[in-house]
């Protein structure tokens, strides 16, 4: 059988996929790739639908090995060197693995998360309707858990394909644009702050949640609530400073939230590294939606983007 064996895997390289969707009134949060674009880039370049499952790569080198058979791969996201032995492999390229092949990619040099496609089947068993990894939950196949040192991937209904490229594909740029929160109203000055002001991202920061640095925000109600929904992009403030609620959130919280990163948005902030500085600008919801209507046409397009190299 054909398989990848993970030599070498920091702790935010996992299984995903879109995530799981329909049972957050359970508890049960979706997960799922950090940044969607990339991970269906990835899957559209090797031939697969845009939401199958494929290992989403955080930025500390990894270190795989092809075995059993050649694999049609496609690597896509975060800006790395990749090779294989001492030859190297482009992003937003097809490049095939042979047995004994090594992938080797560096850590990255900007952004933060990378995904590696395979032109079939990876086998494992959904839960819930996904393989997207939740460790906190102890979901996720084949592993519920991030990938490490002497675990196999294995796939099966492989398929070869000409070499293949991409133009990466890119959606809005700047300042990362936000819709109020329900609580909006009640950080008074503080809402303004929050828009005018610079943020850091924190390096505590992780797939639950991006801890933002930045000036002290206040709310009317001392930052006691009760617990009432979040969604990806949540932004709440607890003790005066903003954590952004990503794809491994709760699915409740009860701390005011301030605003919400609108969907198209989410994965292109999931990409700034830590200590590193951005912006956000309060958009309305009409707007927003707009934007989201734009970002699935672009999902949609991507398989029309890809062009069979000389």
């Amino acid at each position: 059988m054909n398989a990848l064996d993970i030599i070498t895997a920091g702790p935010l390289t996992s299984v995903q996929d879109f995530g799981r969707f329909g049972a957050q009134r359970y508890g049960l949060t979706p997960s799922g790739a950090m940044d969607r674009l990339s991970l269906a880039a990835a899957n559209a370049l090797v031939g697969r639908p845009l939401s199958a499952p494929a290992i989403e790569i955080g930025p500390t080198k990894t270190v795989f090995v092809a075995r059993g058979g050649p694999l049609c791969v496609a690597l896509t996201g975060a800006l790395r060197f990749a090779r294989i032995g001492g030859d190297a492999c482009p992003l937003y390229r097809t490049f095939t693995l042979r047995d004994g092949d090594t992938l080797t990619l560096d850590a990255a040099r900007k952004g933060v998360f990378s995904y590696l496609a395979v032109a079939g089947d990876l086998t494992g068993e959904a839960t819930f309707g996904s393989f997207s990894v939740n460790a906190r939950a102890g979901l996720g196949s084949p592993y519920p858990r991030p990938l490490r040192s002497s675990d196999r991937l294995a796939f099966e209904n492989v398929t070869s394909l000409p070499d293949r490229s991409m133009i990466p594909p890119v959606f809005g740029e700047g300042y990362i644009r936000v819709v109020p929160g329900p609580q909006h109203d009640e950080f008074g000055k503080s809402a303004e702050i929050f828009c005018n002001s610079l943020w850091r991202i924190s390096p505590t920061s992780d797939r639950m949640g991006y801890r933002l640095e930045g000036p002290v925000l206040t709310h009317a109600g001392n930052f006691n609530i009760v617990s009432d929904g979040t969604v990806d992009g949540s932004i709440q403030v607890a003790g005066g400073q903003p954590i952004v609620l990503m794809k491994d959130r709760g699915t409740t919280g009860g701390y005011p939230k301030i605003a919400t990163i609108i969907s198209a948005d989410l994965g292109r902030f999931a990409q700034t590294r830590p200590r590193h500085t951005l912006r956000f600008v309060a958009i309305d919801v009409a707007a927003a939606q707009q934007e989201a209507r734009a970002f699935h046409a672009l999902l949609q397009s991507l398989p029309d983007r890809i062009r069979n190299s000389a």
